[in-house]
């Protein structure tokens, strides 16, 4: 694979402007196509094969006036009992008749026909039917249904528009640009060069605007969720720009070491671009691998990230040498420019630069500066860690296992307005009618009843209303509603607890229990809450067969970049110490709330039904590509005769610079996404900093070379008969390499 890249590397950066031309064309052909194609988002989540989906598809079937969205409308009147007053009852029947008005309404149920009146007479409930389903519901729509009741509020009431057609699309806006600008600030710092920095930067943003590109032009025909574009983001700008980052900081290196350009870059893409495809791979393959779970919404956002990482890598090992070409030696800092004369020529007639002797014919200033700094922080860091081995690793699997500890309480749900940010419309309007008429009602559950033909329904029905009635924490069941043919019935169902509380999800389990054994008739229990339940649960049981795929996947992977047994075991089990450690602290900020003024969450609350298993995806891919960079350098050095400790150290020493780099980067561009409003998103940028954060600086540059000192040459152990089954994948060029010192010497 080296030498291939190797290639690829050189003709892209000698055919650098005809590259650099078919990427521009490529991202334009996109963003027309994506103009033009792009679809909305959809913001619901189907778990086919579950009860509670088979009840929406029901509903759908015999009750199609019923399928559109909905909304609640919250009317508080400025003192109890005013509602009974003719006054107040003629204000609550211009605020219905006004949300008839809005665009895509099919009507409004004036709250006093059907009892939607609190016993205090001050809190009202108008049921708003849309035509369309919440992804056809146009801003506009939106926009006015929001306005519903401003003549109302001019004289003192309360009213608050809320319910699922307030699900709108998570806006991505100018807070994510902290993330991207605390990234380029660390670029800077690690080039010394700007013209380093812009360009890698500049590479970066392209393959994500090729990505996001492609991603919106396939809406059209794929359904994304509402979080799978965020994501993609998220993923595609953070592995952009560590991938740029390797490739070029090895590129310099190579520089530094008097190799003429073409060369410099063939051996960057040969072996920093050997490392990046193995590291993409892992992450496209994690990803991929959701699929598994066999949950669509969840399978899409997947193959979504999954895309735009692979297009990450292609602009890395190809657009990325063809921008070095246009930067030339600009992308060194300055005071080396003059030292270095970077040139372009054929390689072929100065493959002596390959060998040794090459650095003994470079400028030597150069060569001084390209050696190895026993002092810098690398090398003393690697040396303290490799000393003081045992209580390294004691203290920090006991401080990770600590930090840990908050997992076991972890709860999952899908999210509500419950846990929206304080002040937005839907939150308003869920606090208000908690107020007025208690949780239960922002959660409300719908029991199908479903037979053969009307007079099973009907015998049925009463049955199934006395067995709900009599389950522990329902506060009432309302009175059935009859599809045309007579054959189903919908019975609504409020819980005296809300949507996310262990009581209503007891509640829902115990409801079917009690109607499962209900004769002459099929019975279904549905609604966000009980959807939110069945996805967690599914979710909760496909965790540990994913969690397994994964490290036995990390396992195979670097038994073959590593051919060893014990550094792929222990590279897993850091992976697992990463995964509990950042699973506890994102429960303790936000379910149980500690710090969470600082993330800016206004209220704890479950965390997302598929953060745990998507998280364990991405960071999966992500720890990899960070114990390949290190410890990929520490087995050349042991290969090329340097001790086991001593190799150690040298992979610490050189990787530790570019490592800290790309893990500081990946931390920022995920943590712009905290600043979000939407919990959902907040959550996912939360728990990716931190974990990329504790996998890199804790795990990778801390436990690992403590494990790896401790271990000694029985790390890089592997079974004669293995070492022959596996194939080489040459991830650190070492026959690139071979090959081109072979040539030097022809």
């Amino acid at each position: 694979m080296a030498t291939l890249l190797y290639r690829l590397g050189r003709g892209s950066m000698r055919r650098r402007r005809l590259v650099a031309a078919i990427w521009l064309v490529v991202l334009v052909a996109l963003g027309l196509a994506a103009a033009t194609l792009r679809s909305p988002t959809a913001s619901n989540f189907s778990m086919p094969g579950t009860e509670s989906q088979q009840a929406i598809d029901l509903l759908a079937e015999q009750f199609p006036a019923a399928a559109g969205a909905t909304g609640t409308i919250a009317v508080k009147a400025p003192n109890p009992g005013q509602l009974g007053t003719p006054e107040g009852q003629a204000v609550v029947q211009t605020v219905t008749e006004e949300a008839t008005t809005v665009p895509g309404v099919l009507g409004a149920v004036n709250p006093f026909q059907v009892g939607a009146v609190s016993p205090d007479g001050q809190y009202a409930l108008i049921q708003v039917q849309f035509g369309g389903g919440v992804d056809t519901v146009t801003d506009e729509q939106r926009d006015a249904y929001e306005k519903v009741g401003a003549q109302a509020k001019a004289q003192g009431w309360q009213v608050a528009p809320g319910g699922e057609v307030l699900n709108a699309e998570p806006e991505v806006g100018s807070t994510e640009v902290i993330g991207v600008a605390v990234a380029l600030l660390v670029l800077i710092i690690t080039f010394g060069s700007l013209v380093a920095a812009g360009m890698t930067m500049l590479n970066a943003l392209i393959g994500v605007g090729v990505g996001m590109a492609g991603l919106f032009a396939l809406s059209s025909v794929v359904e994304l969720t509402s979080t799978a574009p965020i994501l993609a983001l998220m993923l595609g700008l953070a592995v952009g720009i560590d991938y740029s980052l390797f490739i070029t900081s090895r590129y310099r290196q190579n520089l530094l070491d008097g190799l003429p350009a073409d060369e410099a870059v063939g051996r960057a893409v040969g072996t920093a671009g050997s490392a990046v495809v193995f590291a993409g791979a892992t992450v496209v393959i994690a990803l991929a691998s959701l699929a598994v779970v066999n949950i669509p919404f969840l399978t899409v956002m997947g193959l979504a990230a999954a895309g735009t990482v692979t297009v990450a890598v292609l602009v890395a090992i190809t657009l990325q040498p063809a921008l070095l070409g246009f930067a030339g030696g600009r992308v060194l800092p300055r005071r080396l420019r003059s030292v270095v004369p970077v040139t372009t020529e054929d390689s072929s007639r100065i493959a002596e630069g390959a060998g040794s002797a090459s650095t003994d014919h470079a400028a030597p200033e150069a060569a001084t500066l390209a050696g190895e700094d026993r002092s810098a922080f690398g090398f003393r860091w690697a040396r303290l860690v490799t000393r003081f081995r045992i209580p390294v690793i004691l203290v920090g699997v006991l401080g990770l296992g600590l930090l840990a500890l908050p997992a076991q309480d972890m709860r999952l749900a899908l999210p509500d307005a419950g846990t929206a940010p304080a002040g937005s419309p839907a939150r308003v309007s869920n606090d208000l009618i908690t107020e007025g008429f208690g949780p239960g009602f922002t959660g409300r559950l719908a029991v199908v009843v479903a037979g053969d033909d009307a007079q099973s329904t009907a015998a049925a029905i009463p049955q199934v209303t006395n067995l709900v009635q009599g389950t522990e924490n329902v506060l009432a069941v309302a009175p059935p509603q009859l599809s045309p043919d007579g054959k189903t019935a919908l019975l609504g169902v409020i819980p005296q607890t809300g949507p996310t509380d262990p009581a209503t999800e007891t509640m829902v389990h115990d409801i079917r229990d009690a109607v499962a054994e209900v004769p002459g008739a099929e019975v279904l229990l549905t609604g966000v809450t009980a959807v939110g339940i069945d996805i967690s649960e599914k979710l909760s049981d496909a965790m540990p067969v994913y969690l397994g795929l994964v490290v036995g996947l990390s396992i195979l992977l670097l038994m073959l970049v590593f051919r060893s047994l014990l550094v792929p075991v222990k590279a897993a089990l850091g992976f697992l110490l990463t995964v509990v450690a950042t699973f506890g602290i994102t429960v303790a900020v936000f379910q149980q709330g500690h710090l969470a003024d600082l993330v800016g969450l206004d209220t704890p609350g479950p965390l997302i039904s598929f953060l745990p298993i998507l998280l364990i995806g991405i960071l999966f891919g992500l720890a990899m590509d960070y114990e390949v960079f290190l410890v990929s350098r520490m087995r050349e050095d042991f290969v090329h005769g340097d001790t086991a400790q001593q190799a150690t150290i040298n992979g610490m020493g050189h990787g530790a610079r570019v490592v800290t780099a790309a893990a500081l980067i990946m931390t920022a561009v995920f943590g712009g996404f905290v600043f979000l409003d939407d919990p959902v998103i907040k959550s996912m940028g939360f728990a990716l900093a931190i974990g990329v954060a504790i996998d890199a600086f804790v795990v990778r540059m801390t436990i690992v070379p403590a494990v790896m000192s401790l271990l000694g040459k029985s790390a890089w152990w592997l079974p004669r008969w293995l070492d022959r089954a596996l194939p080489n994948v040459d991830i650190e060029g070492e026959k690139l390499r071979a090959q081109l010192d072979a040539k030097a010497t022809v």
